[in-house]
This record gives C-alpha cells, sequence and structure tokens, in this order.
C-alpha cells in the first residue's frame, strides 16, 4: 500500500510531529510499503506570526490537488493521511471532500491549550475548529489515552489510538556530549516556546548546569534572562543521543503536549525523566520507575537523580515504532487504484466516477456514517 501524508510540519523543522512522519516513514518502507509526501517544500511559504521558523504554504489548494492525482493514478492501493490541521491540510482535506475521498487525520498538538497560553485565544473556539477539521476525517489518530478521552469529550470525530515509539538503535547510551559543565547536569530538549513552559524548569534552584537544546520564538529571550543556562541550540540526532547520554536528569516542563516523543528519547540513551503529573508525562512514563512525577519539580528533578540508567533503557526497549507504525497501517482506509481510462480526476470518459473510485465513495461514506466514539 501506498501511504500519502500531507504535513504542514516539515524539515528543517525539528519537533514531534516531524520527527513522528519521519519514523514512521522509515518503519512503512521497511515493511513493503511505499511512502509519499505532501509537504510545505513545494509551496511557496510565508513565516507564521511569531515562529519565523515555520513556514506556512500560501493558497495551495490546486498544487496539492495535482499532487494526490499524481499519487493517486498510481497503479496501486494508496491512503491519503493528513497529518496537521495547516493550509496544506486544510487544502488536502477540501479535495478529499470534494472527490468523496476517505481520509485519516491525527491530532499531534493540543492547539486549543497552547493558543490559550500563547494568545488568550478561547479554547471553545480552537475545539469549535477542530470538530469541524477532524470530523470528515474515516478516523482521527490519538497519540494517548488521555487524548483520546479529551477529544470524545469535546466530539472531536472518530477517534482511534496510534501510539508513538523511539528509534533504539539511534537514541542509545553513547559517548557523552563534552559540555565543560558542571554536574549534575539537567537537560531540556525540544521547542524553546512559551507553551512549553520552559521557564519553571530555568527558575529552579538547582545543583550543576542547566542545558537548552532546541530553538523557537522565545530563544533570545530566556537567554538574556538565564545567562547562566547552556542553549546549544538544534541539534542532529546523534548529538543528541550524546547530548541525553551526558544529562543526569531530563526535565519535561510542559503541561500541554499530547505526547512528549523527547521523554522516549532521553530514557533509550539512558536519562531519567522529570516532569509534572500531567497529561503527556502520565500516560507515557505515569506509574514507571524510570521518571519521577511531581508538581513541585524541584523536588521531582533531585529525585530523578537517584533513578538507574540501566532501567531507563530498558524501559525504551519497550517502546518501539514498528508496533506504533503496525497501528497506524491498520486504521487506514485504501483507496483503490485509479486505472488508466479513469483519469486523474477518477471519472471515466462519460463523467461518472470510475468503479474504483465508487468503491472508495462506499467505503468513505460507510466510515462517516460509523457512531462517533
Amino acid at each position: 500500500m501506498k501511504i500519502i501524508t500531507v504535513t504542514d510540519a516539515w524539515e528543517p523543522q525539528v519537533n514531534g510531529v516531524v520527527r513522528t512522519i519521519q519514523a514512521t516513514n522509515r518503519e512503512l518502507e521497511r515493511a513493503g510499503h511505499q511512502v509519499a509526501l505532501i509537504t510545505p517544500r513545494s509551496f511557496r511559504t510565508v513565516p507564521c506570526p511569531g515562529y519565523a521558523e515555520i513556514r506556512l504554504s500560501m493558497f495551495p489548494y490546486h498544487g496539492v490537488a495535482r499532487l494526490i492525482q499524481t499519487q493517486l493514478a498510481a497503479d496501486v492501493e494508496s491512503a491519503i493521511h493528513i497529518a496537521t490541521e495547516g493550509p496544506l491540510g486544510a487544502a488536502a482535506r477540501r479535495y478529499c471532500l470534494r472527490h468523496r475521498i476517505p481520509f485519516s487525520t491525527a491530532y499531534h498538538t493540543r492547539f486549543p491549550q497552547y493558543l490559550r497560553a500563547m494568545f488568550g485565544v478561547s479554547e471553545g473556539w480552537t475545539y469549535a475548529f477542530m470538530r469541524r477539521f477532524h470530523s470528515a476525517a474515516s478516523v482521527v489518530l490519538a497519540p494517548t489515552a488521555a487524548v483520546e478521552q479529551e477529544l470524545r469529550a469535546e466530539r472531536v470525530g472518530h477517534i482511534e489510538r496510534w501510539t508513538r515509539g523511539v528509534d533504539t538503535s539511534v537514541f542509545r547510551p553513547t559517548a557523552p556530549m563534552a559540555l565543560d559543565a558542571r554536574s549534575p547536569i539537567f537537560l531540556y530538549v525540544g521547542r524553546v516556546s512559551v507553551e512549553k513552559n520552559i521557564e519553571s524548569f530555568l527558575r529552579l534552584d538547582l545543583p550543576g548546569t542547566k542545558v537548552v537544546a532546541g530553538a523557537g520564538p522565545a530563544l533570545e529571550r530566556l537567554r538574556k534572562r538565564f545567562p547562566e543556562v547552556r542553549f546549544l541550540g538544534l541539534l542532529p540526532s546523534g548529538q543528541l543521543a550524546q547530548l541525553y547520554s551526558a544529562a543526569d536528569v531530563f526535565v519535561f516542563p510542559s503541561r500541554t503536549d499530547t505526547f512528549g516523543l523527547v521523554m522516549l528519547e532521553a530514557l533509550a540513551c539512558g536519562t531519567p525523566v522529570a516532569a509534572y503529573p500531567v497529561q503527556g508525562p502520565l500516560d507515557v512514563v505515569g506509574g514507571s520507575d524510570v521518571a519521577v512525577l511531581d508538581d513541585d519539580l524541584r523536588r521531582a528533578t533531585l529525585s530523578a537523580l537517584r533513578i538507574d540508567r540501566a532501567r531507563c533503557r530498558a524501559f525504551a526497549l519497550d517502546r518501539s515504532w514498528q508496533v506504533a507504525t503496525r497501528q497506524f497501517v491498520e486504521l487506514q482506509r485504501p483507496i483503490a487504484p485509479v486505472r488508466t481510462g479513469a483519469g486523474a480526476s477518477g471519472r471515466d470518459r462519460h463523467g461518472d466516477p470510475s468503479p474504483q473510485r465508487k468503491l472508495a465513495n462506499q467505503e468513505f461514506v460507510g466510515a462517516r456514517s460509523r457512531p462517533q466514539s
């Protein structure tokens, strides 16, 4: 099967959405599936207000339509997955609805909470947009039980679980990065922005050294406010593994993440986690012996110093991308190929939907008529 993924988040961005798509595509290809990507790299873009490193595609509908038509014209069963709710995702959704093609979506980002934290936007307004965007999908993929519960409470489409994994061949205990810093080393990796609540970590009175790896709109402000903190910027995966291996504790201060893939990366390198007992950390490491979750983040961070690193690695080895990708494939709605004579629009010479497209239409109608969870 060919998986056509449409995403507004792509390289050179480094975040959980991009890493999830990269890892999933790697596993899909290993399992014999074909992958195709529709990303901002194929379009004219402008910087997102407040997030200059995020590029928003301008008027992408016709370009997205052509790319989808080209991919569906290949003689192979396909599935369309819309990963993000941005301009490309909206264009792909519009195209699929217009042509009655089934598609899946994913809920990677808690935009209602993020937009409230960043701009004071009402969560009710954002959830209304999320309901509209995702309700037409045959399935909405959620990473954890807590996110499933949240989306069901807000009536956001037909929800199914698509968990996350970690590449333990890349993220593994290795030679630690030379930091020339006092121990213990407390590390944060991820987007440097207000919704990540990084200041609650940087304000802590801790021994040793605090280190931050990542980029984002709050980076320069935090550099000036916390000159004693080591800010390393963006690092490739190999160097990240060295950095995780050098850290004594990985601190995850976010209160709004849907998952927090970086926690699994740190654990795979043998680094214990300290976090708040909120959605994300509770789903990923709650009830385990490889993390300390406490409303007092300083207490959690100092307590995590006592965790055995070998236990952290063992925990991560049980969370693989192979398992997550099998879930992803099983939840897709295959579309029969558009064969020669039907045309890229999926219609025959009389203007009627081709037999293959009729089958896809029937599947799509069936998907939308299922009771909502």
